[in-house]
């Protein structure tokens, strides 16, 4: 009870399909094999130095989870931006050199994906100002929220009563809220947390559970009763293999 009671109290739940002018992130996935992870950090790390060199104009920050799934997440304006080829220059001028990059990677998993997710900009509690990167605050937990679509109204109201609680307690735990889009085959809303480390996490989770206090399982519970079921990751987002280019 008391693990659940915490994982609910920094997350919920929107359940409305985003409209088109929600910020959307397409999000490449890569599933690595433990025996392969130094190969592949190598290899990663060897394709942003390319990037730089060759000055590609695209851009992502890196992530990684605890259970070794490489995440390269890259805000996009629409659907239409899928079309867009920004590696095509590297590639020319890379000739045979690019396609063992590929190659590399190819080595290191046997499974890869690409989806797209929306950001949730007004049920997010982000009360000093929306920013998916914070400075010093690398470490993450990924909240992954499974429901049906007959019980998405009723968790909607859930996740509504617990942003209010959040706001009325004026909580120090924040959060931002993502709905599934395309590539994904289950609806689901992730929910992310930074922190400076495991630690500070921890801290901040004790400190907010003594905030809301006891009565607010009474609120988390319109959500509980109405979830399919949710996954807690952990893992950090990795300045050395995002890649921004230069103007």
């Amino acid at each position: 009870m008391k693990t659940i009671k915490h994982i609910l109290s920094i997350i919920f739940i929107i359940v409305l399909i985003p409209n088109v002018s929600a910020q959307m992130y397409r999000i490449h996935q890569d599933n690595v094999k433990p025996s392969k992870l130094e190969d592949y950090e190598k290899t990663a790390k060897a394709f942003n130095e390319a990037c730089v060199k060759y000055n590609v104009q695209a851009n992502w920050a890196t992530a990684t989870t605890d259970n070794l799934k490489y995440l390269y997440i890259s805000e996009i304006e629409n659907m239409a931006a899928l079309d867009n080829r920004p590696f095509a220059e590297m590639a020319k001028a890379m000739g045979d050199d690019f396609g063992k990059l590929f190659d590399d990677f190819d080595k290191c998993y046997d499974s890869h994906c690409s989806y797209i997710i929306h950001l949730v900009k007004d049920l997010s509690y982000m009360p000093e100002g929306f920013s998916m990167m914070q400075e010093g605050q690398d470490y993450r937990k990924w909240f992954y929220i499974y429901f049906t679509p007959q019980n998405a109204k009723k968790v909607r109201e859930g996740m509504e009563a617990v942003k209010n609680m959040y706001e009325t307690k004026k909580s120090k735990e924040y959060y931002r809220v993502y709905r599934n889009g395309f590539g994904t085959s289950e609806d689901c809303y992730l929910v992310a947390v930074s922190s400076k480390d495991e630690i500070d996490g921890a801290t901040k989770a004790k400190e907010n559970d003594k905030l809301l206090g006891p009565d607010s399982w009474d609120t988390f519970k319109k959500v509980m009763d109405y979830a399919e079921r949710f996954e807690e990751v952990s893992g950090k987002m990795r300045p050395d293999l995002s890649y921004f280019p230069k103007k």
